[in-house]
């Protein structure tokens, strides 16, 4: 199975220092890194080797947790221990600072945007969810707070096509948000995980959620419609979340990560273990009550935690990661003939 995952390259991305999390442009041509040297890092392709574009170090006085791009790729924003979010504009190869939003009490601990650009939303330790409208001249205002979770909330993620939103949090569960009525609120509490959730990812058809915990696993969850085929009750006219599958005995410490690839649906993974491993479903597995299998596991692809897994969104079997060790590593995931 490790051949199925191999080393293209290892960088340096945050010296002497944790390099917290990755996110490509739309495009997949720009990476961004962020670490607890308070530094954003953008990585381009120069031949066949990565190089640092532009070093953004500036907008933050603490450690920057996680970085988004906007779906045009055009900004992209930073969710920072000092409590900010900044969000930076592209002006062909530099960015500037072009807002900081404020208003949490504590550390930022992730940011997002929704599929259509216009809304932004980020959570925080402070245990809430803040919604922003995002308008034509680039003003950023905040439209709800969302006080569902009980304890610190760790990440969030909004649908791919669809303006609902997802958050996971230190109380080891997963909220589900919607606009109604002109205000955001929670319309479901995904339970079962038995520790923190860490993160989340929507596969490409937005039908299918996975989370990744504490508890070591990984939980796959479907919605089912009202009147569906398998008989799941749901409660009026909304849809229901189930979990559908959940993926255990093959991580040895706390899941930090989860990525669906968009392009073949492969499911990637970061451990505390310091390894990262691929999933594939079974292909004649019930889409309903699905199966997944360990594709690919590098035991040692970091020699500390590992923080983050992301898939390159237009260049097949691309993956990055990045780790405790600060570096960030490149490779190049080939499906097994047996999946």
């Amino acid at each position: 199975m490790k051949d199925s995952l191999t080393l293209l390259s290892r960088i340096q991305a945050h010296p002497d220092s944790r390099c917290w999390f990755l996110a490509w442009n739309p495009t997949g041509t720009l990476l961004a890194s962020c670490g607890g040297d308070r530094s954003i890092r953008i990585w381009g392709k120069e031949g066949d080797a990565w190089v640092c574009k532009s070093l953004l170090g500036e907008g933050h006085q603490r450690t920057i947790r996680k970085v988004a791009w906007s779906p045009c790729g055009n900004y992209l924003a930073s969710a920072s221990f000092d409590a900010t979010t900044c969000i930076w504009k592209k002006n062909q190869d530099d960015f500037e600072c072009a807002a900081t939003l404020e208003g949490h009490e504590n550390e930022v601990k992730s940011v997002a945007w929704a599929p259509s650009g216009s809304l932004l939303a980020t959570c925080s330790r402070d245990k809430s969810v803040w919604v922003w409208e995002v308008d034509e001249e680039d003003e950023y205002e905040c439209m709800s707070v969302l006080n569902s979770h009980t304890q610190d909330v760790k990440h969030v993620a909004w649908h791919p096509n669809q303006e609902l939103l997802a958050s996971a949090s230190y109380d080891d569960t997963v909220k589900l948000y919607r606009e109604e009525e002109d205000d955001w609120v929670c319309f479901g509490t995904l339970e079962g995980h038995e520790s923190t959730v860490w993160s989340l990812a929507f596969d490409q058809s937005g039908e299918r959620l996975a989370s990744c915990s504490d508890d070591k696993t990984v939980r796959i969850w479907r919605q089912f419609k009202p009147g569906n085929e398998q008989g799941v009750a749901c409660s009026g006219p909304d849809p229901i979340w189930k979990c559908v599958c959940t993926l255990s005995g093959f991580h040895t410490r706390t899941v930090y990560d989860v990525a669906w690839c968009h392009l073949t649906g492969a499911l990637a993974t970061a451990c505390g273990d310091d390894a990262i491993r691929v999933f594939e479903e079974e292909p004649l597995s019930d889409p309903h009550q699905p199966t997944f299998s360990l594709a690919a596991h590098v035991a040692r692809a970091h020699s500390q935690d590992v923080n983050c897994v992301a898939w390159n969104p237009k260049e097949l079997g691309l993956l990055a990661s990045c780790s405790d060790d600060g570096e960030m590593a490149f490779w190049r995931y080939q499906r097994p003939e047996t999946c």
